[in-house]
């Protein structure tokens, strides 16, 4: 892909996301693109950035990694977008700057208490954003915390978790078509009022929708949209990082 080509992807994502986002009473600069970079070679996250790029998303720790051993640019922001195991949890925590897949209150306690032993070393300092993640779908192909179980472990995680900052919700959304999906991005949506109602959770931002749905995501209130195949084009496993 040339740059021009990326460039030409990036504006028409960018004028759908501000399309969207007037449908839903607000402006392009409330939604927050992320380039789902998995998969993809250095040279092509090198032009999304010179594109505008700024924040990555990617689905495994040892492939961030990788990238971060061999990245010659100036600094972007990575998330953790996949699904995290406790074992990786340090490692990601060197990173990433936000992990959007919290699911579970023993992956928090363990990120909590990595976070609080490189604050006392001096290495990291400040709270960890987080982010929560719900599986809005029922799939059980999918990561993430039941909506029935989300503001139990949102209220455990804001009371024993002192070293992580919860800034909002994750989720993918089904495949099974428009309909489905906005039920799913709403239903994530009417969660997070809830947990600002009932635990004081300013959970601002919405991380939902990716290449096939996210102009729905916007609509039902995304803040972040993680597109791939919209910016790079088809992935590509084969390619070298």
């Amino acid at each position: 892909m040339t740059i021009e080509t990326m460039m030409e992807n990036i504006s028409a994502v960018r004028a759908k996301v501000a399309e969207a986002a007037k449908r839903s009473g607000r402006g392009e600069e409330d939604v927050t693109v992320i380039g789902v970079s998995k998969f993809q070679p250095l040279d092509a996250l090198y032009m999304a950035l010179d594109c505008g790029i700024t924040i990555f998303g990617e689905n495994r720790v040892q492939e961030r990694e990788q990238k971060a051993a061999a990245w010659t640019r100036e600094r972007a922001e990575w998330h953790m977008i996949g699904h995290l195991q406790r074992n990786k949890a340090r490692k990601a925590v060197e990173l990433f700057d936000c992990i959007q897949s919290v699911d579970s209150l023993e992956l928090a306690l363990t990120l909590d208490r990595i976070v609080a032993e490189k604050a006392s070393s001096g290495l990291k300092a400040g709270p960890f954003v987080i982010m929560i993640e719900v599986n809005t779908s029922g799939e059980g192909s999918k990561s993430g915390v039941s909506p029935e179980g989300c503001l139990a472990l949102t209220e455990k995680i804001i009371s024993e978790c002192h070293n992580l900052l919860a800034c909002g919700f994750m989720t993918v959304g089904p495949l099974a078509g428009e309909s489905e999906a906005r039920r799913s991005f709403a239903l994530l949506r009417a969660l997070a009022e809830e947990a600002d109602a009932r635990l004081g959770l300013k959970a601002r931002h919405l991380s939902m929708g990716m290449s096939g749905d996210f102009e729905a995501a916007i609509e039902e209130g995304a803040t972040a949209v993680r597109i791939g195949t919209g910016i790079f084009g088809a992935r590509r496993s084969q390619d070298k990082l």
